[in-house]
């Protein structure tokens, strides 16, 4: 099964992990053949964000919501189980200074 491990880190700590010691955590999961991608995104300043209702466009700049932590970048893995994501998700290393949501990748039916 597929999950999203979202990275949530305060603006200040964006760069308290090294970029290189990320990279290292997301090849070694793309070895163990359990990464499905992985990015770090650029700061919350350069969000812009999209509403469509009524059939009308809306667009404004930032994210959609207020809050203290921001998001920095994803792992999307493929795991057994929730507690085999859990594994890998303490393994990346922005856990140790912010924090890591991690959720199950719904299959659309269709």
């Amino acid at each position: 099964m597929k999950y999203l491990c979202l990275v949530y880190l305060e603006a200040e700590k964006l760069r308290a992990v090294d970029d290189a010691e990320c990279m290292a955590c997301g090849n070694g999961m793309r070895d163990r053949g359990v990464l499905v991608a992985a990015e770090a995104l650029q700061p919350i300043e350069t969000a812009t964000t999209l509403r469509i209702r009524d059939g009308q466009r809306s667009i404004t700049d930032g994210p959609f919501a207020e809050t203290k932590e921001q998001l920095a970048g994803f792992y999307l893995i493929d795991a057994a189980n929730l507690d085999e994501a859990l594994e890998l998700a303490a393994k990346i290393p922005p856990a140790r200074v912010g924090s890591i949501e991690i959720r199950p990748v719904r299959q659309l039916e269709v």
